[in-house]
């Protein structure tokens, strides 16, 4: 069994994922907060969308690639699947969106927090898993049944507490907090779920095949730095809760628009019937209307 390194350069890299996780958290419990205060299907849409971003692409997924910088198999070279490794970006995505959907419409119950959180706690197993099957190097890797079904289990309780969370919580210091509090369920999550990881390296030396690390590092950082400044301009542009409701008291105070003056009454039509006051039109005479 070769000699496996989860933190092959310290504690940056599990660090840097714990950031990463709390950041994504964060505005996605921000952008699911809209959701509740939304005034339309559409809207609704949208912010559920922008969340799942914030939560499945960026404190789930990039947090999982983050900490895989710092795993290292002793006697080979780790390369990755870019094909296999952009579906478990997909994967984390579409499942914090279905969970999202699935507690965000209709009446917020028990009953749909619970389907909600395992819908979405089994898809971040899956993306966390998906990641791992895009491994490739000159072993075979194993893992341990117990650990992989815990790691499953912390997945499904992260994931109902974080959809509770992004129903709940709507003040600013609460939002922080339960930030904090997700970046330590994912990070536990994954970590747990390397834990049950082996591998058995080949008894030959052969060729690994895929993108390197630093091949996807680039692209990575390039979609979590634009992901983020997007989310931030549209959680910025959008009008609050507290900003519609100063427009409909300011609306109030102006009171209702004027109405047009309309004309005196004209009971015997004379006004239809007189033409002297238009511009341009010229005087009559009785050629134009000869007696009969």
């Amino acid at each position: 069994m070769a000699e496996i390194n989860h933190f092959e350069y310290g504690w940056i890299t599990p660090a840097l994922s714990y950031a990463l996780s709390v950041l994504g958290s964060a505005l996605g419990l921000i952008c699911a907060g809209r959701i509740r205060t939304a005034g339309s299907a559409g809207q609704r849409a949208w912010w559920g969308t922008l969340a799942a971003w914030a939560i499945g692409g960026t404190a789930i997924w990039t947090m999982h690639f983050m900490a895989m910088l710092g795993f290292a198999v002793e006697g080979t070279r780790i390369r990755y699947d870019v094909p296999i490794t952009a579906a478990s970006a997909m994967i984390a995505v579409i499942a914090v969106g279905i969970g999202l959907a699935i507690v965000g419409t209709g009446r917020f119950s028990a009953v749909r927090l619970l389907a909600g959180g395992l819908f979405t706690g089994a898809g971040v197993a899956a993306m966390h898993y998906t990641g791992m099957a895009a491994m490739r190097l000159n072993g075979r890797i194993d893992y341990d049944t117990t650990r992989v079904v815990l790691s499953v289990v912390i997945a499904v309780v992260a994931a109902t507490v974080a959809l509770w969370l992004a129903m709940t919580v709507r003040r600013g210091l609460a939002i922080v907090g339960s930030a904090l509090l997700m970046g330590v369920a994912v990070n536990g999550m994954h970590f747990t779920g390397m834990s049950a990881m082996s591998v058995h390296p080949h008894s030959g030396q052969g060729e690994v095949v895929g993108a390197g690390v630093s091949t996807l590092l680039v692209p990575i950082i390039l979609a979590v730095v634009f992901g983020v400044v997007g989310l931030v301009y549209a959680l910025l542009a959008a009008p609050t809760a507290e900003d519609r409701a100063a427009a409909a008291y300011f609306d109030t105070l102006r009171g209702p628009e004027p109405a047009e003056a309309s004309p005196p009454p004209d009971p015997v039509g004379l006004r239809a019937r007189s033409t002297l006051g238009r511009p341009g039109t010229p005087f009559p005479s009785r050629r134009d209307n000869p007696p009969r």
